[in-house]
């Protein structure tokens, strides 16, 4: 019988992990059923054992920019053992080339991968596989739903759901408007609703909807249609409008115990009625790309559609006072940055009553208005780390890998870096964490909210995470233990009972392809002694699938993507033997749904209601 093996690589396992990376469960649904069922090993729990890669396997592995190196040595580990090595995600959608060089790939897939990973698996199968698949923008209506019956449910606080891919916005930071698309992709609130239908069931009541951004659709936009009497983009806009709050009516219909996390543009702020249907639809906070607290910041960031100053606190306070709680992003090191940025900074997450933030330096990702500027003023004389370009940093081992890359005016890498650690260690102290965890309910939640933004800060800070080894083992061990405890408070009573609504209105596409939970499993017979391999033939081995790719974190998580389930009335609650279900937070290449923001760290649970 075939095995399906998707790995999501990552240098840091922790035993337990916040968020789910939803693209591996979405590429176990893409998976063909001739392969069979997919075993899943995620790195940022546990790594890869290489021995359990045979000859034949086939090894899927999504990178993005933050652990393409990790990636490619999972590949070349993979080839090593007779594997075919398949590459996607947005880092291999950027640098296709750079995939066969470095990780010893045979085939990379180039966008979307709800579809195009089926196509890779048979031909691999088959022995023919071919050198690039161009995976493209799908349709919403062709999002893959996600196979959470695989799912380890002792090991993640929050589940994913994505429902909608694309960002409008073209912010200079961010690739994901230029890899996604600026045209908003959204999927049918009625598959969504199934799929935490179904997640609430098995014993998830948290869960971030992992989209670009949850708010495709501003006052503004809908404004300037009007004064330009474009009739046709003002029905466009409306229906997108249309469907986000008729997703959030159906989301205030679940069960009140249920909590969502979001990320969301800071046009938001403006719409008081879009925020009060994401109360009432328990969206209890959302990831806000403050970015800089300077007019001149937000413009050297192609943002200046944000406020500053007291505007920008008192839209802040906003999103609190209509019972959405901010994750505020922050970015230092931008050209206009000074020394007084920092302190006047957290100075006004604090203010502003900010419930999480993070506050991360500039990097400049591929894909990225400031990559390309950068990469071609480096084309003039460029630095190079040993024999390897800083335009190519992802690539220096990470022992070596500078903490800035680009040059700033008046302050050195190594004062921004002290600084920026600074402001995390103000912002997460014990006192100013307390004071914000009296915005939960009871003292149980109080007590989650401590231990998630002390974790939050462990892990995303990157304090304590440096080339000593035996500071990095001291790191881990308390992230470790935290990140278990924290883990518990996070857990509810499974709802086998709960069903969807039976839909008025039939709402699958011709052009979907059957869920995988759906049809019933099958084994396969032994390869037949004709079998090919890669690199030799083995034909007593039997072919596996390994798609693998690694924790999001900094430019945008990748996406392996797979599909969305389409039911017109809820299902009993899948047995072992049939039922999955979701759909995922994707990237290009192999990229499932999930929710990029072009930053590390991008999402975060706010503990809600009890």
């Amino acid at each position: 019988m075939v095995s399906v093996h998707l790995v999501n690589p990552s240098d840091n396992s922790f035993g337990t992990a916040v968020i789910t990376p939803r693209w591996l469960f979405v590429l176990a649904a893409a998976t063909p059923s001739a392969a069979g069922d997919p075993i899943l090993v995620d790195e940022s729990l546990e790594q890869i054992v290489p021995e359990s890669i045979m000859p034949g396997d086939i090894v899927g592995i999504s990178v993005h920019t933050g652990n393409a190196l990790r990636g490619y040595q999972v590949g070349r580990i993979a080839r090593s053992r007779g594997a075919w090595v398949v590459y996607g995600g947005i880092h291999a959608t950027l640098f296709p080339e750079e995939a066969f060089d470095r990780g010893e790939a045979h085939a990379v897939v180039k966008g979307d991968g709800d579809i195009a990973w089926g196509k890779v698996v048979t031909d691999c199968l088959a022995g023919t596989p071919g050198k690039i698949y161009d995976g493209g923008r799908i349709d919403g209506s062709q999002f893959l739903a996600a196979r959470w019956d695989l799912m380890p449910r002792d090991k993640y606080m929050w589940a994913s759901v994505q429902t909608i891919r694309g960002c409008p916005k073209h912010c200079s930071f961010c690739s994901v408007w230029r890899t996604d698309g600026q045209q908003p992709r959204q999927r049918k609130f009625q598959s969504v609703i199934d799929e935490i239908v179904n997640l609430r069931q098995i014993g998830f009541r948290f869960i971030a909807l992992a989209d670009d951004n949850f708010y495709p659709v501003t006052l503004t936009d809908l404004r300037l249609a009007r004064e330009q009497n474009n009739v046709a983009k003002l029905e466009e806009l409306t229906a997108i409008r249309s469907e986000r709050f008729q997703l959030m009516a159906e989301l205030a219909k679940l069960p009140k115990d249920m909590v969502f996390f979001t990320q969301i543009t800071m046009e938001a702020g403006e719409d008081g009625e879009y925020l009060d249907a994401m109360r009432k639809a328990n969206i209890k906070g959302a990831l806000v790309g403050v970015e800089a607290v300077t007019p001149e910041g937000l413009k050297a960031v192609f943002k200046d559609f944000n406020y500053s100053g007291e505007a920008l606190a008192k839209q802040l306070q906003t999103f609190k006072k209509h019972g959405v709680h901010v994750l505020g992003s922050f970015i230092f090191g931008l050209p206009t940055d000074k020394p007084a940025t920092f302190d006047a900074t957290v100075e006004m997450a604090l203010k502003a009553g900010v419930t999480f933030a993070q506050f991360v330096m500039m990097t400049p990702f591929p894909g990225t208005i400031d990559f390309g500027r950068w990469e071609k003023e480096q084309a003039k004389a460029p630095t190079l780390v040993g024999d390897v370009p800083i335009t190519r940093y992802w690539l220096i081992p990470t022992e070596v890998r500078p903490k800035m890359f680009t040059p700033h005016p008046s302050m050195s890498s190594g004062e921004i870096s002290e600084r920026t650690q600074k402001v995390w260690d103000r912002f997460y102290n014990w006192g100013a964490i307390w004071q914000r965890s009296a915005c939960t309910p009871t003292l149980r939640a109080r007590v989650a909210f401590m231990f998630l933004s002390k974790l939050y800060r462990q892990m995303y800070a990157g304090t304590g995470i440096s080339t000593d080894s035996a500071r990095r083992k001291k790191s881990k061990t308390w992230a470790r233990w935290t990140a278990k405890q924290c883990r518990k408070l996070f857990q509810a009573k499974p709802m086998p009972e709960l069903r969807s609504p039976a839909w008025d209105l039939a709402f699958s596409s011709n052009n979907l392809r059957r869920p995988a939970f759906l049809s019933a499993p099958r084994s396969l017979p032994h390869p037949s002694t004709s079998s090919p391999n890669p690199e030799k033939s083995q034909s007593h081995k039997l072919n596996r699938i390994f798609l693998v790719d690694l924790q999001a974190s900094a430019d945008r998580p990748c996406r392996l993507e797979s599909t969305t389930v389409i039911r017109l009335s809820r299902m009993p609650r899948p047995t072992s033997s049939q039922a999955r279900i979701e759909r995922s937070r994707g990237r290009s290449g192999l990229r499932a749904a999930q929710g990029r923001s072009g930053r590390p760290g991008s999402t975060l649970p706010v503990p809600g209601a009890e």
